[in-house]
Protein backbone atom coordinates (compact mmCIF):
# COMPACT_ATOMS: atom_id res chain seq x y z
CA UNK A 1 0.00 0.00 0.00
CA UNK A 2 1.22 3.20 -0.62
CA UNK A 3 2.71 5.51 2.08
CA UNK A 4 0.75 8.89 2.74
CA UNK A 5 3.00 12.19 0.99
CA UNK A 6 3.66 14.84 3.63
CA UNK A 7 5.01 18.07 3.03
CA UNK A 8 8.37 16.99 3.63
CA UNK A 9 8.33 14.02 1.24
CA UNK A 10 7.19 16.01 -1.58
CA UNK A 11 9.85 18.71 -1.26
CA UNK A 12 12.29 16.15 -1.01
CA UNK A 13 11.45 14.89 -4.55
CA UNK A 14 14.36 15.43 -7.03
CA UNK A 15 13.59 15.34 -10.66
CA UNK A 16 15.20 11.76 -12.27
CA UNK A 17 16.01 10.83 -16.15
CA UNK A 18 12.37 9.87 -16.55
CA UNK A 19 8.89 10.94 -15.13
CA UNK A 20 8.03 10.00 -11.66
CA UNK A 21 4.49 9.69 -10.55
CA UNK A 22 3.79 9.27 -6.87
CA UNK A 23 0.75 7.96 -5.63
CA UNK A 24 -0.70 9.59 -2.38
CA UNK A 25 -1.67 7.12 -0.24
CA UNK A 26 -3.57 9.48 1.92
CA UNK A 27 -6.19 10.33 -0.98
CA UNK A 28 -7.59 7.43 -3.55
CA UNK A 29 -6.79 8.31 -6.54
CA UNK A 30 -4.19 11.18 -5.99
CA UNK A 31 -0.98 11.34 -7.86
CA UNK A 32 2.00 13.62 -7.47
CA UNK A 33 3.79 14.40 -10.59
CA UNK A 34 7.72 15.33 -11.18
CA UNK A 35 8.69 15.93 -14.84
CA UNK A 36 12.62 15.58 -15.27
CA UNK A 37 12.50 19.01 -16.36
CA UNK A 38 11.78 19.92 -12.71
CA UNK A 39 8.11 20.78 -13.35
CA UNK A 40 5.38 19.64 -10.64
CA UNK A 41 1.78 19.06 -11.13
CA UNK A 42 -0.71 16.77 -9.83
CA UNK A 43 -2.98 13.89 -11.19
CA UNK A 44 -6.16 12.51 -10.44
CA UNK A 45 -6.84 9.05 -11.94
CA UNK A 46 -10.42 7.43 -12.05
CA UNK A 47 -12.47 5.58 -13.78
CA UNK A 48 -15.98 6.89 -15.68
CA UNK A 49 -18.05 4.50 -17.60
CA UNK A 50 -15.55 1.66 -19.29
CA UNK A 51 -12.50 4.25 -19.48
CA UNK A 52 -10.06 4.98 -17.47
CA UNK A 53 -9.84 8.90 -17.37
CA UNK A 54 -7.58 11.39 -15.87
CA UNK A 55 -7.52 14.73 -14.32
CA UNK A 56 -4.20 17.16 -14.04
CA UNK A 57 -4.44 19.62 -11.43
CA UNK A 58 -2.26 22.73 -11.11
CA UNK A 59 1.36 21.56 -9.39
CA UNK A 60 0.95 24.69 -7.55
CA UNK A 61 -1.58 23.56 -5.38
CA UNK A 62 -0.52 22.33 -1.78
CA UNK A 63 -0.58 18.84 -0.51
CA UNK A 64 -4.15 19.93 1.31
CA UNK A 65 -5.50 21.37 -1.35
CA UNK A 66 -5.10 18.75 -4.05
CA UNK A 67 -6.45 16.19 -1.79
CA UNK A 68 -9.56 18.78 -1.52
CA UNK A 69 -9.90 19.14 -5.04
CA UNK A 70 -9.06 15.34 -5.49
CA UNK A 71 -11.97 14.73 -3.19
CA UNK A 72 -14.16 16.91 -4.72
CA UNK A 73 -13.51 15.48 -7.82
CA UNK A 74 -13.93 11.73 -7.57
CA UNK A 75 -17.49 13.06 -5.77
CA UNK A 76 -18.60 13.81 -8.76
CA UNK A 77 -18.01 10.76 -10.56
CA UNK A 78 -20.12 9.02 -7.66
CA UNK A 79 -22.53 11.34 -9.50
CA UNK A 80 -22.04 10.89 -12.71
CA UNK A 81 -20.61 13.79 -13.54
CA UNK A 82 -17.15 13.46 -15.21
CA UNK A 83 -14.63 16.13 -13.71
CA UNK A 84 -12.06 15.67 -16.48
CA UNK A 85 -15.13 16.53 -19.07
CA UNK A 86 -16.57 19.69 -16.85
CA UNK A 87 -12.52 21.00 -16.35
CA UNK A 88 -12.18 21.05 -20.84
CA UNK A 89 -15.39 22.82 -21.46
CA UNK A 90 -14.55 25.64 -18.27
CA UNK A 91 -11.13 26.28 -19.82
CA UNK A 92 -12.66 26.17 -23.33
CA UNK A 93 -14.94 29.05 -21.96
CA UNK A 94 -11.85 30.86 -20.48
CA UNK A 95 -10.08 30.78 -23.85
CA UNK A 96 -12.84 32.92 -25.20
CA UNK A 97 -12.37 35.84 -22.28
CA UNK A 98 -9.30 37.23 -24.19
CA UNK A 99 -8.28 40.49 -22.77
CA UNK A 100 -9.49 42.72 -26.11
CA UNK A 101 -13.58 40.95 -26.31
CA UNK A 102 -13.63 41.37 -22.72
CA UNK A 103 -12.37 45.11 -23.11
CA UNK A 104 -14.55 46.30 -26.22
CA UNK A 105 -17.50 44.33 -24.22
CA UNK A 106 -16.33 46.87 -21.47
CA UNK A 107 -16.67 49.85 -23.40
CA UNK A 108 -20.14 48.77 -24.77
CA UNK A 109 -21.68 48.25 -21.86
CA UNK A 110 -20.30 49.94 -19.21
CA UNK A 111 -18.13 52.92 -20.05
CA UNK A 112 -20.43 54.12 -23.07
CA UNK A 113 -23.74 53.60 -21.20
CA UNK A 114 -23.08 54.97 -17.87
CA UNK A 115 -20.06 57.39 -17.79
CA UNK A 116 -19.59 60.96 -19.29
CA UNK A 117 -18.61 61.25 -22.86
CA UNK A 118 -15.26 62.98 -22.08
CA UNK A 119 -14.49 59.72 -19.11
CA UNK A 120 -15.20 57.08 -21.93
CA UNK A 121 -12.86 58.76 -24.47
CA UNK A 122 -10.02 58.87 -21.65
CA UNK A 123 -11.01 55.67 -21.07
CA UNK A 124 -10.70 53.88 -24.52
CA UNK A 125 -7.45 55.98 -24.95
CA UNK A 126 -5.68 53.97 -21.86
CA UNK A 127 -6.92 50.70 -23.38
CA UNK A 128 -6.20 51.57 -26.88
CA UNK A 129 -2.93 52.74 -26.38
CA UNK A 130 -1.20 51.01 -23.18
CA UNK A 131 -3.24 47.64 -22.52
CA UNK A 132 -4.22 46.24 -25.49
CA UNK A 133 -1.12 46.33 -26.55
CA UNK A 134 0.56 44.87 -23.82
CA UNK A 135 -1.61 42.51 -23.32
CA UNK A 136 -3.57 41.19 -26.84
CA UNK A 137 -4.33 37.55 -27.58
CA UNK A 138 -3.75 36.95 -23.37
CA UNK A 139 -7.31 36.08 -21.11
CA UNK A 140 -8.48 38.18 -18.25
CA UNK A 141 -7.04 35.07 -16.27
CA UNK A 142 -3.97 35.21 -16.83
CA UNK A 143 -3.53 38.50 -15.78
CA UNK A 144 -1.52 38.38 -12.50
CA UNK A 145 -1.09 41.17 -10.34
CA UNK A 146 2.84 40.85 -11.47
CA UNK A 147 1.52 41.67 -14.95
CA UNK A 148 -0.96 44.80 -14.16
CA UNK A 149 2.29 46.58 -11.95
CA UNK A 150 4.80 45.69 -14.30
CA UNK A 151 2.43 47.25 -16.97
CA UNK A 152 1.36 50.79 -15.01
CA UNK A 153 4.86 51.62 -14.36
CA UNK A 154 6.14 51.08 -17.51
CA UNK A 155 3.47 53.66 -18.49
CA UNK A 156 4.82 55.88 -15.20
CA UNK A 157 7.84 55.50 -16.34
CA UNK A 158 7.39 58.03 -19.28
CA UNK A 159 4.07 59.35 -18.01
CA UNK A 160 3.29 59.82 -14.38
CA UNK A 161 0.28 60.97 -14.28
CA UNK A 162 -1.33 58.47 -16.81
CA UNK A 163 0.47 55.52 -14.98
CA UNK A 164 -1.96 56.60 -12.14
CA UNK A 165 -4.95 56.87 -14.83
CA UNK A 166 -4.69 53.66 -16.12
CA UNK A 167 -4.45 51.95 -12.83
CA UNK A 168 -7.64 53.70 -12.31
CA UNK A 169 -9.08 52.33 -15.71
CA UNK A 170 -8.00 49.04 -14.82
CA UNK A 171 -9.30 49.00 -11.50
CA UNK A 172 -12.39 49.27 -12.65
CA UNK A 173 -12.45 46.91 -15.68
CA UNK A 174 -11.36 44.14 -13.43
CA UNK A 175 -13.97 45.27 -10.69
CA UNK A 176 -16.97 45.26 -13.19
CA UNK A 177 -15.32 41.68 -14.73
CA UNK A 178 -15.32 40.52 -10.74
CA UNK A 179 -19.00 42.22 -10.61
CA UNK A 180 -20.20 39.95 -13.69
CA UNK A 181 -18.50 36.57 -12.02
CA UNK A 182 -16.11 36.19 -14.96
CA UNK A 183 -13.19 36.28 -12.69
CA UNK A 184 -13.20 35.62 -9.28
CA UNK A 185 -11.12 38.84 -7.88
CA UNK A 186 -9.52 41.77 -9.25
CA UNK A 187 -6.04 41.48 -9.62
CA UNK A 188 -5.44 45.58 -8.80
CA UNK A 189 -6.43 44.87 -5.40
CA UNK A 190 -3.35 46.34 -2.62
CA UNK A 191 -1.32 47.51 -6.04
CA UNK A 192 -0.41 51.10 -4.89
CA UNK A 193 -0.42 53.80 -7.44
CA UNK A 194 3.02 54.00 -9.64
CA UNK A 195 3.17 58.20 -9.11
CA UNK A 196 2.06 60.37 -6.16
CA UNK A 197 -0.11 62.91 -7.44
CA UNK A 198 0.04 66.40 -6.55
CA UNK A 199 -0.89 69.70 -7.43
CA UNK A 200 -0.23 71.48 -10.48
CA UNK A 201 0.80 74.93 -10.25
CA UNK A 202 1.32 75.49 -13.90
CA UNK A 203 0.08 78.82 -15.61
CA UNK A 204 1.35 80.64 -18.37
CA UNK A 205 3.32 83.75 -17.88
CA UNK A 206 1.94 86.90 -20.45
CA UNK A 207 4.55 86.01 -22.51
CA UNK A 208 3.99 82.39 -22.86
CA UNK A 209 0.22 83.50 -23.34
CA UNK A 210 1.73 85.80 -26.42
CA UNK A 211 3.66 83.03 -27.66
CA UNK A 212 0.52 80.41 -27.72
CA UNK A 213 -1.55 82.70 -29.41
CA UNK A 214 0.81 83.20 -32.50
CA UNK A 215 1.61 79.33 -32.30
CA UNK A 216 -1.98 78.80 -33.41
CA UNK A 217 -1.48 79.72 -36.34
CA UNK A 218 1.18 76.81 -37.36
CA UNK A 219 -2.08 74.61 -36.44
CA UNK A 220 -3.87 73.30 -38.71
CA UNK A 221 -7.87 74.74 -38.92
CA UNK A 222 -9.74 74.12 -36.75
CA UNK A 223 -7.07 73.56 -33.90
CA UNK A 224 -5.71 77.03 -33.74
CA UNK A 225 -9.17 78.78 -33.18
CA UNK A 226 -9.79 76.05 -30.43
CA UNK A 227 -6.70 76.35 -28.71
CA UNK A 228 -7.63 80.01 -28.32
CA UNK A 229 -11.55 79.87 -27.50
CA UNK A 230 -9.33 77.04 -24.57
CA UNK A 231 -8.05 80.14 -23.28
CA UNK A 232 -10.15 82.43 -23.51
CA UNK A 233 -13.51 80.12 -21.97
CA UNK A 234 -10.78 78.00 -19.76
CA UNK A 235 -12.48 75.13 -20.67
CA UNK A 236 -11.85 71.96 -21.06
CA UNK A 237 -10.52 70.20 -24.50
CA UNK A 238 -13.15 67.58 -24.38
CA UNK A 239 -16.08 70.34 -24.32
CA UNK A 240 -14.18 72.80 -26.70
CA UNK A 241 -13.86 69.86 -29.07
CA UNK A 242 -17.11 68.38 -28.78
CA UNK A 243 -18.92 72.02 -29.04
CA UNK A 244 -22.19 71.94 -30.80
CA UNK A 245 -24.06 74.62 -32.78
CA UNK A 246 -27.50 73.61 -30.48
CA UNK A 247 -25.31 74.78 -27.86
CA UNK A 248 -24.42 78.27 -28.40
CA UNK A 249 -27.09 81.04 -28.17
CA UNK A 250 -26.57 84.77 -29.32
CA UNK A 251 -23.59 85.53 -26.79
CA UNK A 252 -23.86 82.37 -24.55
CA UNK A 253 -22.52 78.75 -25.07
CA UNK A 254 -24.65 76.24 -22.53
CA UNK A 255 -22.24 72.94 -22.04
CA UNK A 256 -25.01 70.55 -21.49
CA UNK A 257 -24.73 68.32 -18.25
CA UNK A 258 -23.91 65.29 -19.91
CA UNK A 259 -20.87 66.71 -21.36
CA UNK A 260 -19.94 68.67 -18.29
CA UNK A 261 -16.99 66.99 -16.18
CA UNK A 262 -19.20 67.35 -12.76
CA UNK A 263 -22.45 66.36 -13.86
CA UNK A 264 -23.94 69.59 -14.23
CA UNK A 265 -24.95 72.17 -16.93
CA UNK A 266 -22.26 74.84 -17.38
CA UNK A 267 -22.99 78.25 -18.80
CA UNK A 268 -20.27 80.17 -20.24
CA UNK A 269 -21.02 83.91 -21.47
CA UNK A 270 -19.13 84.62 -24.31
CA UNK A 271 -16.68 87.41 -24.86
CA UNK A 272 -16.41 89.33 -27.89
CA UNK A 273 -13.42 87.71 -28.63
CA UNK A 274 -14.78 84.13 -28.13
CA UNK A 275 -17.91 84.92 -30.10
CA UNK A 276 -15.94 86.08 -33.10
CA UNK A 277 -13.91 82.84 -33.01
CA UNK A 278 -17.26 80.58 -33.01
CA UNK A 279 -19.05 82.85 -35.54
CA UNK A 280 -16.24 82.52 -38.11
CA UNK A 281 -16.51 78.63 -38.20
CA UNK A 282 -17.89 76.97 -41.34
CA UNK A 283 -21.47 75.64 -40.32
CA UNK A 284 -20.53 71.81 -41.92
CA UNK A 285 -22.27 70.22 -39.31
CA UNK A 286 -24.00 69.82 -36.35
CA UNK A 287 -20.40 70.39 -34.60
CA UNK A 288 -18.54 73.99 -34.22
CA UNK A 289 -15.46 72.60 -34.61
CA UNK A 290 -16.28 69.27 -36.69
CA UNK A 291 -16.07 66.97 -33.23
CA UNK A 292 -12.51 66.87 -32.66
CA UNK A 293 -11.97 64.80 -29.98
CA UNK A 294 -8.20 63.21 -31.11
CA UNK A 295 -5.37 64.76 -32.39
CA UNK A 296 -4.49 67.13 -29.56
CA UNK A 297 -1.31 65.84 -28.87
CA UNK A 298 -0.19 66.17 -32.21
CA UNK A 299 -1.21 69.69 -32.27
CA UNK A 300 0.05 70.24 -28.74
CA UNK A 301 3.57 69.03 -30.37
CA UNK A 302 3.67 71.26 -32.82
CA UNK A 303 2.52 74.35 -30.80
CA UNK A 304 5.42 73.70 -28.29
CA UNK A 305 7.92 73.38 -31.15
CA UNK A 306 6.65 77.12 -32.17
CA UNK A 307 6.51 78.25 -28.76
CA UNK A 308 9.65 76.89 -27.90
CA UNK A 309 9.15 77.39 -23.68
CA UNK A 310 11.74 76.80 -20.99
CA UNK A 311 9.13 74.98 -19.14
CA UNK A 312 6.58 72.44 -20.12
CA UNK A 313 2.98 72.99 -20.04
CA UNK A 314 -0.06 70.91 -20.68
CA UNK A 315 -3.68 71.88 -22.09
CA UNK A 316 -5.04 71.55 -18.96
CA UNK A 317 -2.95 74.43 -17.71
CA UNK A 318 -4.57 77.04 -19.56
CA UNK A 319 -7.85 76.87 -17.16
CA UNK A 320 -5.30 77.65 -14.53
CA UNK A 321 -4.20 80.37 -16.77
CA UNK A 322 -7.27 81.99 -17.15
CA UNK A 323 -7.72 81.71 -13.43
CA UNK A 324 -4.68 83.55 -12.70
CA UNK A 325 -5.27 86.30 -15.31
CA UNK A 326 -8.53 87.16 -13.72
CA UNK A 327 -7.17 87.28 -10.16
CA UNK A 328 -4.56 89.54 -11.34
CA UNK A 329 -7.56 91.22 -12.76
CA UNK A 330 -8.80 91.42 -9.32
CA UNK A 331 -12.35 89.21 -10.23
CA UNK A 332 -13.74 88.42 -7.15
CA UNK A 333 -12.78 84.57 -6.20
CA UNK A 334 -16.28 83.52 -6.21
CA UNK A 335 -16.72 84.53 -9.49
CA UNK A 336 -13.82 83.12 -11.03
CA UNK A 337 -15.15 79.51 -9.21
CA UNK A 338 -18.27 80.06 -11.34
CA UNK A 339 -16.27 80.49 -14.61
CA UNK A 340 -14.54 77.57 -14.46
CA UNK A 341 -17.38 75.33 -12.95
CA UNK A 342 -16.85 74.54 -9.92
CA UNK A 343 -19.83 73.69 -7.57
CA UNK A 344 -19.88 74.22 -3.89
CA UNK A 345 -20.78 71.84 -1.29
CA UNK A 346 -22.75 71.35 1.43
CA UNK A 347 -24.81 73.84 2.89
CA UNK A 348 -24.13 76.12 0.55
CA UNK A 349 -24.84 74.42 -1.85
CA UNK A 350 -28.45 74.08 -0.89
CA UNK A 351 -28.72 77.93 -0.32
CA UNK A 352 -26.66 79.37 -2.89
CA UNK A 353 -28.95 80.08 -5.57
CA UNK A 354 -27.59 83.38 -7.57
CA UNK A 355 -26.04 81.51 -11.05
CA UNK A 356 -23.32 84.94 -11.07
CA UNK A 357 -24.31 85.01 -14.80
CA UNK A 358 -23.67 89.00 -15.01
CA UNK A 359 -20.61 88.50 -13.29
CA UNK A 360 -19.49 85.64 -15.38
CA UNK A 361 -19.87 87.80 -18.44
CA UNK A 362 -18.02 90.87 -17.01
CA UNK A 363 -15.25 88.83 -15.59
CA UNK A 364 -14.88 86.81 -19.24
CA UNK A 365 -14.50 90.12 -20.84
CA UNK A 366 -12.11 91.79 -18.74
CA UNK A 367 -9.73 88.67 -19.70
CA UNK A 368 -10.45 88.41 -23.12
CA UNK A 369 -9.80 92.36 -23.32
CA UNK A 370 -6.59 91.59 -21.40
CA UNK A 371 -5.65 89.02 -24.11
CA UNK A 372 -6.00 90.77 -26.84
CA UNK A 373 -3.56 93.54 -25.55
CA UNK A 374 -1.22 90.73 -25.11
CA UNK A 375 -1.19 89.78 -28.38
CA UNK A 376 -2.34 92.98 -30.00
Amino acid sequence: MAKALTNISIANVKPAAGRQEIPDGGCRGLYFIVQPTGRKAWAVRYRFGDRTRKLTLDGALTLAEARRTATAALADVERGVDPGAEKIQTEAKRDGDTVERLVAEYIERHARKKTRLSTCSDTEGVFRRDVLPAWRGRTVHDIRRRDLIELVERVADDRPTMGNRTLAALSKFFNWLAARDVIAASPCVGVPQPSKNTARERFLSDDEVKRLWRACRALRPPFGDMYRLLLLTGARVQEVGGMQWREVDGKVWLLPAERSKNGYKHLFPLSRQARAIVAAQPKKSDFVFGAHRSGWSHMKRLLDAEMRLNEDWVNHDLRRTMSAGMQKLRVDSRVIEHCLGHKERGIVKVYQVHDYADEKAEAYQRWADHVERLVG
